[in-house]
């Protein structure tokens, strides 16, 4: 009787993936030794086996199914993983401090999203990466992994030794929930572009609170052989009473481990979030030079607006690419806090699917800043270095 249900069991499994012969299964396994250090009193020093250092570890499950006539249905899970633990990843399921969740089972706080394409395009509903994200990472010789992470997005630090602190971007700089999401079709001659609206979800009761995190946000640009440039702007809304989003947490933020405090990320007494960046990279063939601006503002009753600036390369060298960039990100917060950083880096292909990789970073800060790498702490206005060595298989 056994044998016959596992039979039944086999038979029925391989009817479905007749049937969904799409189907995909996808992943990256990222272990990285990573070390930080600081300077200054109060500083200290960390190592870790951590993860995600050249590629974000992750699984995913993806497919498409043709709906005849040009029209084409798919889904797509993506779930971040910390393979050094085990451990799943935060999500966030309104755009809020309150929404915080996961970080112990499997959550596909990456991506979660079900689609209808066309030669119209594309509509795409779930969670999903953020028009304003885009540019940050694919103007990014570091991809915004590891410790060479654009500043751009990394921020500086607060006041207090040790606060984890993202850009003035939010909770919606990365990725955002309960979105809908337009992408242009990819025949318009090396144009596109990417429409976002999301919800926050709350109860419309009237209270000062109801429409956080509700925005909108849009992404337009070329690309064209050797030229890619694009710019996007978004706007997230949050009331200037909501004083807990200083203390909120960053799911899935590149370069910050996940639950960590983001002190500071929104100014307390919260307010609009609005970013916007601009950023173009082009392909020399012996070596990409990319370059990428940023802006942040929070509307807060004393609004605070954050800028920041990348340029970096990708040198092809031999089975391998050296990458490099500077950038820095300040605000006009009191002392006009700012952090600048240098990474160098070289990853070596052994395969198409397995790498080894190695980063050195060195962040300087000053107006009363103390961004800090790899888990360190740092002195107010103090230096702080780091270094990831690590191996990235995909499948």
């Amino acid at each position: 009787m056994k044998k016959s249900l596992v039979a039944l069991a086999i038979l029925a499994a391989a009817g479905v993936a007749s049937a969904q012969s799409s189907v995909t299964l996808f992943g990256v396994v990222d272990a990285t030794y990573a070390h930080g250090s600081g300077k200054g009193v109060g500083s200290s020093s960390k190592s870790q086996f951590t993860n995600s250092g050249y590629n974000s570890s992750r699984i995913g499950f993806r497919g498409t199914e043709d709906l005849g006539g040009g029209m084409s249905a798919s889904f797509w899970l993506e779930a971040g993983v910390a393979n050094d633990n085990g451990s799943g990843a935060l999500t966030s399921t309104n755009n809020q401090a309150t929404g915080s969740t996961g970080g112990g089972g499997l959550t596909f706080n990456r991506r979660s999203t079900v689609s209808l394409a066309s030669g119209l395009g594309e509509v795409r509903l779930g969670r999903d990466y953020t028009p304003q994200f885009w540019n940050q990472t694919v103007f990014d010789p570091f991809g915004t992994n590891g410790v060479g992470t654009t500043q751009t997005l990394n921020g500086t630090a607060s006041a207090a030794t040790g606060a984890v602190r993202g850009s003035l971007g939010g909770l919606v700089a990365v990725r955002a929930s309960n979105s809908i999401g337009y992408f242009l079709p990819g025949n318009l001659g090396g144009f596109y572009g990417q429409f976002q609206h999301y919800l926050g979800e709350n109860n419309q009761n009237g209270l000062a609170t109801e429409d956080d995190g509700k925005g909108s946000a849009i992404r337009l640009g070329y690309a064209n052989g050797p030229v890619n440039v694009a710019i996007a702007t978004s706007r997230t809304k949050y009331a200037q009473t909501l004083a807990s989003a200083a203390v909120a947490a960053l799911p899935g933020m590149p370069g910050i481990a996940p639950g960590a405090a983001a002190v500071g990320a929104v100014p307390a007494g919260g307010g609009d979030v609005k970013s916007t960046n601009i950023g173009g990279s082009f392909d020399f063939g012996v070596a990409s030079v990319m370059a990428l601006v940023t802006r942040d503002r929070v509307d807060a009753a004393a609004s605070v607006t954050g800028k920041g600036a990348l340029i970096g390369t990708l040198i092809p060298l031999g089975a391998g690419q050296i990458r490099a960039a500077y950038s820095t990100y300040k605000t006009d917060a009191a002392g006009g806090p700012k952090a600048k950083k240098i990474a160098l880096g070289y990853v070596h292909n052994l395969s198409k699917r397995t790498a080894l990789y190695t980063t050195f970073a060195r962040v300087t800060n000053s107006g009363g800043a103390n961004s800090s790498l790899n888990g360190s702490v740092t002195s107010t206005n103090g230096r702080s270095t780091g270094y990831d060595f690590g191996v990235r298989h995909s499948f």
